[in-house]
């Protein structure tokens, strides 16, 4: 829609806040799992019938904020489409609206995906755009509740714009899937999961995505050469899992910086931190092995060592400091601050009754939130599918032997990579009767080798960084198939 002006009379460089901008958006909520049946009947030897019900529905869209703009249509139909026509009267103007989506069934939801918010932004005229806030991928919808969401639409007063092309038509589509408690129920094997928008079969052998079976409603890539390569930062990363809040945690493909070899840098470099700060670190000139600070004490997962950690490593301050500014800004804008779990992996080597769910656990002690970390040694773990890696303790011992054994291999967080190689993991390294806080779990590729091992955290002749970070929930993946050659690319 265009309003009638008298251009004779405007300078040229202050007309375009004279033109009228009209945008159309339809939102479709659509139900990623339902019933086709819910009123079929069945009989056995008598009658069952299916009484649950599947009703996820819009129920408001009210005008939240609205500055120079003004709603022409507002119409909620056949209960699942949302049609917001907007009027925005120069640049820099936005409407906002809080639009209520509500469960009214029986059965518990979750929100699966929200795609068309990219690669809609990115049509002509990119000066029209909007975005959806306050609900994200993994958001429950239990029987019985509502979520209020807001949409907004805005005239982007940076982008240049055509005077003949000022109406837009937006299509956003919310995706609700049946879930247990809020918690994703499982696709069967031969299904697929959302990453990114496209359709990934989970598979339950060989290279692939596979169920988490020890952290529900989560899945992780596993395998030699899994189809997991994605292009960020104008680089190659390996994506690792969908966390079930739905952001991605992604790895670098390549050790810093991306070249035929790699640069050594320390975990903690000798004397970065004091033991008057920090009690847990007993000898502060071979560096310290937890990650960042955190309130409290710190302390083996079996507890016989503890003290205080006041100050970070100085490969974290390295990582969030130095190399994070260092990303593209559009990279920036695709990463979520997440949460990474910093806690001490123990060694049981006198029990040596370990499990890959006592790691996951004593790395879940202590919680680090920022926006770089590195890998965890759960997943390096479950990242293998060799039967044998079954925590670090047993692949360890296999590795300490007179005749190393491989156990940890099948994984491509080692396989591809140069032998020999180093890069640190984020998890302090505990012995079971030892003070070893000075010491940091590394994952290693090498001769006789393809695991964890711990390491002095000031070394810096040897282990390399391998940032890893979380990408936001709302991502779309537009093209690729996940190969090196064909890498997945975000819209």
């Amino acid at each position: 829609m265009m309003r009638k002006v008298e251009r004779k009379r405007m300078n040229p460089e202050h007309k375009k806040y004279f033109l009228v901008g009209s945008l159309c958006i339809a939102i479709f909520l659509m139900l990623g799992i339902g019933y086709a049946v819910l009123s079929q009947q069945l009989d056995i030897n008598g009658t069952a019938q299916i009484t649950s019900n599947w009703k996820i529905l819009f129920t408001s869209a009210e005008e939240k904020e609205m500055t120079n703009a003004t709603t022409t249509r507002k119409e909620i139909t056949d209960l699942t489409t949302l049609t917001l026509d907007v009027n925005l009267t120069q640049p820099g103007a936005s409407a906002t609206y809080d639009v209520v989506v509500e469960n009214q069934g029986d059965l518990d939801a979750v929100l699966s995906s929200i795609n068309g918010v990219s690669e809609n932004n990115n049509k002509d005229p990119q000066a029209i755009k909007v975005s959806v806030e306050n609900i994200k991928v993994g958001d429950p919808l239990l029987a019985g509740d509502k979520k209020t969401f807001q949409v907004k639409v805005y005239w982007d007063a940076s982008v240049d714009f055509s005077e003949t092309n000022m109406q837009k038509e937006i299509e956003i589509t919310l995706t609700y899937e049946q879930s247990d408690n809020g918690v994703p129920l499982p696709p069967k094997p031969g299904e697929g999961e959302s990453i990114g928008g496209q359709n990934v079969e989970v598979v339950t052998s060989g290279d692939g995505l596979y169920e988490d079976q020890y952290e529900t409603g989560r899945y992780i890539y596993r395998g030699s050469e899994p189809n997991n390569y994605i292009q960020f930062n104008n680089e190659l990363w390996r994506i690792v899992a969908k966390e079930t809040d739905g952001t991605y945690k992604i790895v670098r493909d390549e050790l810093l910086p991306q070249n035929e070899g790699y640069t050594f840098i320390a975990y903690d470099a000798r004397n970065h931190r004091s033991t008057e700060n920090n009690t847990y670190c007993t000898k502060p000139s071979s560096g310290c092995g937890v990650y960042a600070a955190v309130s409290g004490t710190f302390q083996t997962p079996n507890g016989n060592y503890s003290g205080t950690v006041t100050e970070d490593s100085s490969i974290k301050e390295y990582l969030n400091n130095t190399y994070y500014p260092t990303l593209t800004g559009i990279a920036k804008t695709q990463v979520q601050s997440h949460t990474f779990n910093i806690g001490s992996v123990q060694y049981l080597e006198q029990s040596e009754n370990d499990s890959i769910e006592k790691n996951i656990a004593g790395e879940k002690m202590y919680k680090w939130t920022g926006n770089v970390g590195l890998i965890n040694v759960s997943d390096l773990l479950k990242a293998s599918t060799n039967t044998a890696c079954k925590s670090a303790t047993d692949q360890f011992n296999k590795f300490i032997q007179d005749t190393p054994e491989i156990t940890c291999d099948s994984n491509y967080l080692v396989d591809t990579l140069p032998d020999p190689t180093g890069y640190w993991t984020i998890n302090a390294f505990s012995a079971e009767s030892d003070d070893l806080s000075y010491n940091a779990w590394i994952a290693a590729r090498g001769p006789g080798l393809a695991g964890l091992v711990d390491y002095r955290a000031y070394y810096d002749d040897d282990g390399g960084a391998r940032p890893v970070l979380y990408l936001k929930s709302d991502i779309e993946l537009t093209s690729g198939t996940g190969t090196e050659l064909d890498p997945f690319v975000i819209g």
